[in-house]
């Protein structure tokens, strides 16, 4: 009685077994990797991300460039002038 016709497992069968092995050991897998996530890295990250940004001011950059030799003395003085508002007028 074990070896009635249609009732052992076709190709199909086996095939929705295999998809179903992978899928389950995916879901496995992704579980562990989210929940070590949140462990060890999820409130670091959430610090990282919560920083207030590092902006140089103007004359920061303005200087940054002088001091690199991108502009000489009298463009840094006149650009200087200019952002704090006492540009000459010309």
């Amino acid at each position: 009685m074990m070896f009635w016709p249609d009732h052992d497992m076709s190709g199909w069968g086996y095939t929705g077994m295999a998809v179903g092995m992978v899928l389950f050991w995916a879901l496995v897998i992704v579980a562990i990797v989210a929940l070590i996530r949140a462990g060890t890295g999820g409130a670091q990250s959430r610090a990282v991300r919560e920083a207030p940004p590092h902006a140089e001011s103007a004359e920061q950059v303005l200087a940054a460039r002088f001091a690199r030799g991108d502009i000489d003395e009298a463009e840094y003085r006149q650009r200087l002038a200019v952002l704090r508002g006492s540009a000459p007028r010309g």
